[in-house]
């Protein structure tokens, strides 16, 4: 893998993913992490469509992002 991995998360107060921290150390939104994702950057993910159309990451090697260590 040549691209960067997502590390850690942060959620708002409704426990919803705001960014997320790369294996670069960059601080990124959940907005810009898609894109990156979309574009090759960011590995190790997957990119679903949910029933209304919106897209959501997913990580590659867990169901979910909920045992990523937390940013704050």
């Amino acid at each position: 893998m040549n691209g960067e991995q997502l590390t850690a998360v942060y959620r708002n107060n409704n426990g919803e993913i705001i960014s997320f921290q790369t294996s670069g150390g960059r601080i990124i939104s959940y907005r810009k992490a898609l894109v990156e994702a979309e574009n090759g950057v960011i590995e190790g993910i997957h990119i679903d469509e949910n029933e209304d159309g919106s897209m959501q990451l997913n990580p590659s090697d867990a169901s979910s992002f909920d045992d990523f260590p937390s940013l704050y």
